[in-house]
């Protein structure tokens, strides 16, 4: 009984993971992750690496003289 427990578990639980990586098509999802969009505006003007939080950029561009 035990064995045929855990085996429906693992089973369900191979269902739940392929559900998980099924892809929708980008017409079918509707919407964009989010924060896609504000990543894709914040970019470094020197190298175009997207620039997250307000620090400077690893390029060296942004950095205060001082």
């Amino acid at each position: 009984m035990l064995l045929k427990l855990m085996a429906l578990f693992l089973a369900g639980m191979a269902v739940l993971a392929m559900f998980g990586k099924l892809r929708l098509p980008k017409g079918l999802s509707g919407t964009k992750r989010p924060g896609q969009k504000r990543l894709g505006a914040k970019r470094c003007p020197r190298c175009g690496r997207p620039q997250i939080g307000s620090g400077s950029c690893p390029c060296g561009h942004g950095k205060r003289k001082g």
